[in-house]
């Protein structure tokens, strides 16, 4: 799994255009602020890593949340990180218990729509650590 974090004291997205036939048909049009903003890519190696990069994602959020003291996330399929891809429902399901488990711990989740591609502007702060990749 690549993970690209940012601490966005303003991100707006809306849906563009649907990618995946079996996922909902939805809109979406929104504006978050002072929120961390994880564009994260789902590689196929992580099948057999679950647990593992399940853990690893939920620690640098809240590292990184802690960082620049919010709680609110925003969470977008970005599978531009790596050739490598896992399969959607894999990714789906991986993300669907990430997000309980941030829930639980008092984060307030937006999610683009997976399986959507999606417009979106960001205001990224200046500080070091507003911009972090990782590779879990």
């Amino acid at each position: 799994m690549k993970i690209l974090m940012f601490y966005s004291p303003s991100f707006w997205f809306r849906t563009f255009e649907k990618v995946l036939d079996n996922v909902a048909d939805q809109e979406a049009d929104k504006t978050e602020v002072n929120a961390i903003v994880i564009f994260y890519h789902i590689e196929a190696e992580d099948v057999e890593r679950k647990s593992k990069i399940l853990t690893k994602f939920i620690k640098n959020i809240k590292w990184i949340a802690g960082k620049f003291k919010t709680s609110r996330l925003v969470l977008h399929s970005f599978n531009h990180l790596s050739t490598s891809k896992a399969p959607p429902d894999f990714s789906a399901a991986l993300m669907s218990e990430a997000r309980e488990r941030l829930v639980r711990s008092g984060f307030e989740i937006t999610e683009t729509p997976f399986g959507y591609l999606n417009e979106w502007k960001m205001h990224v702060a200046g500080d070091s650590l507003a911009k972090v990749f990782k590779d879990l």
